[in-house]
Formats: C-alpha cells, sequence, structure tokens
C-alpha cells in the first residue's frame, strides 16, 4: 500500500506533487511518455542505488582507517603519511598521460574566458537577474559601489562629480581594451574609430558600436538625449560589457530544500529557464514590475551582415552530491531515494526543452559537487550513461563540471578528470568545502590554525596551482574552463578589483561572483588579462608537489592567546548562527549574512562547514571547552538577533535557546561536527528545517 500523499509509480512511491509535475508539466513536449520514463526512473535508482551506498561507506570506511593511524600515532604532529594513504587507496596511481574528449561544448565554456554567476534555484527572482546578467553597465557598476574610491555611493540625486568620474574610469578601461590608432578615447566626436587593432569593431547598430577584447564584447550606446550622453562629445550614454557568460542554477549548497514541496518548486524554476517562460513580479517603488529573460542582441557586423549575440548567460545546473536523500520518492524497501539520482533524471528531463535558447550545440551542463575520489567520478560518469539512455539523448550530451572540493578528489585530480574524460567541462577550486574536508579528514591530528592563516597555509597554494597545472596537463585549454572560488563580499568591489584579477593571471577562465554588479567589474579582468596567454605560459609546468597538498594546517606546538581562542570562537558561531537562523527558520540557503564585523558577505553552506569543523576540532583537542562554547553561542545569538532587527519573519534566538530550532541546530552541527560525515552540515540541517515546517 502507497503512503498518504505518494502515488505508485513503476514500483516507487512518488509524492504526489513531484509525481504531477513530472507528468503535467516537464514530460508534454519532451518526446518521452510518460510510462518510459518512469520504467527508466525506477530502473535508474534499482541499478545505482546499491552502488551509492558502497561508495558512502567507504567513504566512511577510509575515514575510519585516517583516524585510526592518528590513534595509533598520537605524537606524530602531522596527517597520515602518502605512503599509508597509498596503502588504504585514499591515493591512487596517476593515470598515463591523456587529454580530455569532450565535444560539443558552448565556447562561453571551451573559448571564452569571463567571470560566473552562482543563483539559488529557488528564488525566481534571483534567477532571472542571474541569468539576464550576461551584460551590465560599467557606467552604474562604477558609480552605484565602492568600486572607484573604495567609498560607498552618495543617496540621494545623482552626483555629477561622480558620474565625470565614472566616465573617466571608463574611458581608462577603453583605452586599455581596444586602443586608438591615434590619439586617444578623449577626443573620439563619434562615429566608427579607427581601432589600433581594426578586428576590435565587431558591429554598429545605428550610432552604436559594437568592440571586443580578448572574445569579449563591449557595447558603446550613443544617445545625445541621454543626461550622461549629452555632456560626452561622442554622447556616449553607456558603455555595457559582456559579463556573466555563464550563470549556475544551484539545487545544493545555496538552498534549504528538504522535502518534496521544495524539490518541486527548484525542478519548476529550472524547467521554466529552459523553457524559456519564468517570470517574476515583485513590488519596486509602490509599482508592480514582472522580470523575464532577455532576448538576444541584433547588430550589422563590419561586413554587412546580421550579427546575433545571446542576451543571457549559459546556464548550468548544479545538482546535489551523493550522500542526501529525500524524502520526495520512497524505494519499494521504505527508504528514501537518493537526492542526486533524481536530480540527474529530472534536471535532464527539463533540460530537454531547451531548443536551442541555452546551448546552442544541445548539451546539458551539469555541475557535480562534494565527490571524494576518481571512483565517484567514474559512478557520476555511469549515471548520466543511464540518463542519457533512459530519456533517448546521444552519448555524452550530459556535460560533468567536477568541483574539485574534496581533498581526496584534488589529491588525485588527474584520475578524477580521467573517470570522466569525454563529458568533462569544468573544473573548480572552493576554499570553504575544501577547506571543511580538510580539517573533518585529519580531525584526529591536532589542533589546527585559525580559519585566517589556514589561507596562507602550505596546502591551500599547492591545491589553488594543481588545479590549473593539472587541468592544463589534461588538455583544458580551449576545450573546458578552469575556475576559482567566489568573492564573497557583494559590498567591497574596490578590493575585489585589486585581489580578484589574480585568477585569471592564474590561468582560470572563470571566476565565481557574488552578484551581477559584480560579474561586470570582474569582466575587467579579462579585458586586462589574456587568459589564453596566461595558459601558455603555465603549460607544461610540474604540479606543486602532492606533499605539499597533503600537509595539514595544523597549529603544532604554538600557543594562541585566550583574546585570539576568544575572537576566532565569537567569528565561528556568530558566522554559523547568522546563517543557520535564515535556512531552518525561513528556508533561505544563500543571502547577505552580516560577519561579526557587520560586514555582508553571500553566505552559503560551505561556509557553515569550515565554521563548525574548525570549532570541532578546537573543542576536540582542548583549545575551547563545552562551556566557553555554550556561552560564546548565548552571546553571538543576541548579536544575531540584533543584526536581524526589522525582519518581520525573523524569531529570536537569545532567551529562548531551548525553543529555537535555529539555535538548537547550530549548537549541534557544534558539538555533533566530529561525527558528521565528512563534516557536512546537510543531514543536521535538513532535520532541523524539517522540524520547523512541520511546525
Amino acid at each position: 500500500m502507497t503512503a498518504a500523499g505518494y502515488v505508485e509509480r513503476a514500483g516507487l512511491a512518488v509524492a504526489a506533487p513531484l509525481a504531477e509535475f513530472v507528468e503535467e508539466e516537464a514530460l508534454p513536449g519532451s518526446g518521452v511518455a510518460a510510462e518510459a520514463f518512469w520504467q527508466g526512473f525506477a530502473a535508474l535508482h534499482g541499478h545505482f542505488t546499491p552502488i551509492n551506498r558502497a561508495l558512502l561507506a567507504r567513504r566512511d570506511n577510509l575515514q575510519a582507517q585516517i583516524d585510526e593511524w592518528h590513534r595509533a600515532n598520537p605524537e606524530a604532529g602531522s596527517g597520515a603519511p602518502e605512503a599509508f594513504l597509498r596503502e588504504i587507496g585514499y591515493l591512487v596511481p596517476e593515470p598515463a598521460p591523456f587529454r580530455i574528449g569532450t565535444v560539443g561544448v558552448d565556447p562561453e565554456i571551451a573559448e571564452i574566458a569571463g567571470p560566473q554567476l552562482v543563483v539559488p534555484v529557488l528564488n525566481a527572482r534571483f534567477l532571472l537577474n542571474a541569468a539576464n546578467a550576461r551584460w551590465g553597465s560599467l557606467y552604474d557598476a562604477l558609480y552605484g559601489t565602492d568600486a572607484l574610491d573604495g567609498q560607498v555611493p552618495p543617496t540621494g540625486p545623482y552626483d555629477a562629480t561622480r558620474g565625470a568620474r565614472v566616465v573617466a574610469a571608463a574611458r581608462h578601461f577603453l583605452e586599455a581594451a581596444c586602443p586608438l590608432a591615434e590619439g586617444c578615447w578623449a577626443d573620439w566626436q563619434g562615429g566608427a574609430p579607427a581601432l589600433a587593432d581594426p578586428s576590435q569593431l565587431r558591429g554598429m547598430r545605428g550610432p552604436d558600436l559594437l568592440l571586443a577584447s580578448n572574445g569579449l564584447h563591449i557595447e558603446l550606446i550613443v544617445d545625445r538625449n541621454h543626461p550622461i550622453g549629452a555632456a560626452h562629445p561622442a554622447g556616449l550614454a553607456d558603455v555595457r560589457l559582456e559579463s556573466a557568460l555563464s550563470t549556475i542554477v544551484d539545487l545544493e549548497d545555496s538552498v534549504a530544500a528538504v522535502d518534496a514541496e521544495d524539490k518541486v518548486a527548484a525542478y519548476r524554476n529550472w524547467l521554466g529557464l529552459m523553457q524559456g517562460t519564468l517570470e517574476a513580479s515583485f513590488t519596486k517603488g509602490g509599482r508592480t514590475m514582472t522580470r523575464r529573460l532577455e532576448g538576444d542582441r541584433e547588430w550589422t557586423a563590419t561586413d554587412g551582415s546580421d550579427l546575433t549575440l545571446k542576451g543571457r548567460a549559459l546556464l548550468l545546473v548544479r545538482n546535489v552530491g551523493h550522500l542526501m536523500t529525500t524524502p520526495a520518492v520512497l524505494l519499494p524497501d521504505g527508504s528514501e531515494a537518493f537526492e542526486g539520482l533524481c536530480d540527474a533524471a529530472i534536471t535532464c528531463l527539463a533540460a530537454m526543452h531547451d531548443r536551442g535558447r541555452n546551448s546552442a550545440t544541445g548539451a546539458i551542463y551539469i555541475v557535480k559537487p562534494k565527490m571524494h575520489g576518481p571512483d565517484e567520478c567514474a559512478f557520476a560518469n555511469d549515471l548520466f550513461d543511464a540518463v542519457e539512455d533512459m530519456l533517448g539523448l546521444p552519448r555524452h550530451t550530459v556535460k560533468i563540471g567536477v568541483m574539485d572540493e574534496e581533498r581526496r578528489t584534488s589529491a588525485n585530480l588527474a584520475a578524477c578528470i580521467h573517470a570522466v574524460r569525454d563529458r568533462i567541462f569544468f573544473i573548480n577550486t572552493g576554499f570553504l568545502d575544501r577547506t571543511g574536508d580538510e580539517i573533518h579528514t585529519s580531525m584526529l591530528a591536532g589542533p589546527v590554525l585559525p580559519k585566517e592563516r589556514i589561507k596562507q597555509a602550505t596546502w591551500i597554494a599547492a591545491y589553488e596551482a594543481r588545479n590549473v597545472q593539472v587541468g592544463l596537463a589534461c588538455g583544458f585549454a580551449g576545450r573546458a574552463q578552469i575556475g576559482k572560488g567566489m568573492w564573497a563580499a557583494p559590498d567591497r568591489m574596490q578590493a575585489m578589483l585589486e585581489q580578484k584579477v589574480a585568477h585569471p593571471n592564474s590561468g582560470a577562465s572563470t571566476a565565481w561572483v557574488p552578484s551581477p554588479t559584480a560579474a561586470t567589474l570582474h569582466a575587467m579582468h579579462y579585458h586586462q588579462v589574456s587568459v589564453a596567454e596566461a595558459q601558455a605560459a603555465r603549460m607544461g609546468e610540474t604540479p606543486a608537489p602532492l606533499a605539499d597538498l597533503l600537509t595539514v594546517p595544523l597549529l603544532g606546538d604554538e600557543t594562541l592567546s585566550n583574546e585570539t581562542i576568544a575572537h576566532e570562537l565569537d567569528t565561528n558561531l556568530q558566522a554559523i548562527l547568522g546563517y543557520v537562523v535564515r535556512w531552518v527558520e525561513q528556508g533561505v540557503g544563500c543571502s547577505k549574512v552580516p560577519d561579526l564585523a557587520d560586514v555582508g558577505l553571500m553566505e552559503d553552506r560551505a561556509t557553515l562547514r569550515i565554521a563548525s569543523q574548525h570549532v570541532g576540532n578546537w573543542l576536540l583537542h582542548g583549545l575551547v571547552g563545552e562551556r566557553e562554547v555554550d556561552a560564546a553561542l548565548a552571546r553571538m545569538a543576541a548579536k544575531v538577533d540584533a543584526q536581524n532587527f526589522g525582519d518581520p519573519a525573523y524569531l529570536p534566538m537569545a532567551g529562548r535557546e531551548d525553543r529555537s530550532p535555529a539555535y538548537r541546530a547550530a549548537r549541534a552541527l557544534v558539538m555533533q561536527a566530529c561525527e558528521q560525515p565528512s563534516g557536512y552540515t546537510e543531514p543536521l540541517l535538513h532535520a532541523w528545517r524539517q522540524r520547523a515546517k512541520a511546525s
């Protein structure tokens, strides 16, 4: 008998809302019959569930062996040695030199270097903003942020002095990106300019010009009737940059999706993007506005032919990892289905509605996070083979992005790439998740350094370098992306401009940014730096030593002051509470969360993982005690309450610690940090969010 709220489909119990969505929204127009889909879906779970379970057991077994080594060698003062890690199979032999065979990849991935956004799938308005972030106003980005001088923009009416400085900064950008054959852009009076490199002029549209450098386009919008254009000798009213070339639509770390209702909402938004029908209405300034996907941009090329440029970012979708299960689907034995299997089938089904609106090559781009080692990458490859067969898709239609964010993956990166060599389109680094796994893997080795000092530790430099070096050695140049992680502070754009240029200089072809505005500003770096040249300069480098990568960031014999320990504890616990309270109580998986110094940071579960593991490590090794943690939690709860004052949906934690699901979840994350699988926060977060929803 099927459980209440579920319907039977091919021997599975499927939550009624999910079955209805699949049958009435996702399947019509896909060419896939309902019976065939459900039979294939059930077969998918039947075949891959035991393999998935075995892979998770393998994770646990390896961790248990590493823990036991540390118990047997308490005086080692280091991580488990390389020879031991090879003996237990944590490290595998390097594959013979090879080059990836991925084909049919869009130019935004294979050929053009530029910014990448990540956006939570459950927020339709944010989704549309991110999809439409392919183009952004450089004038607006400079005027509206601290990018010019480190100062926040003035409130009130337009500041002509600041506006003049913006126009001058944009002119300097043009001088560097598209220099004139003679003179400078300050002398330009309009019309087609004589460029030092004539090929940089790509098209015209009336008085507007289309330029390009390093594969990225620049629009010069000429309007002498515009307030800005009227003050410019050529009538230049705006400079618009091709900005977010791609956007990851996220079903994982930035969302709180804990049941069938949440999963259907996520799948429906992804389907709407693929069909081009997604809309979001909101009120601004007393008026109701509706946001939709932007259309393409039409130009006349310099040879007189029509030239169409995409108006939207290329959309990728991040499925969940291998760990979590979902109550949206129950297996014949009554257990929950693996969420990653559901995501693979349903996000690919939805992507079949693309019809070239998104991918010109017909590719489906799935970013796969939190995979540990080559066997788990091979599992994902086999899964996507099966999904392609199930949906009648040609082999390797589904491309895979491997997030290099787990220690066993970065230590075996070439072997991981080899396991998905014919469908891989992306590797990237992520400091937060990678550090969370670094701490958890060597939890028993000793206390770790304070978080900020971990960023300067030996292993992190090796990690960042090896990601590029191994990717280039495997043939990623001109074929796949090498990515770098997020800039988390959306209000600190001057600092981003100063620091994030390091990413293209490293040979990375993309890097994450927290907003469309940040994408426009970061795009300037890809005009400043030729990533193709940076990669060519690094081609053939010997990867940083594996021994450096395996060096655990331990405190050793160093003694920290009481003030340093207290500050680190407060910093971690404030971050945990500030994020968890929105996740558990409001279902917000990603938002700008004020830190201890009231600086807004874009936070997702990766932040929570590193913070909870860090406190758990110091608890385990006695740098802090349970009483100190509880006192700091109570103190930081009051801080977070004050930071959320004025939010009508917010429920304070201070004074009701024993009744606040968010507070209790935060405490559990810290006190049970050592027991969480790979240090992940999802199991506890999901349980507490489900309680909060039920109440």
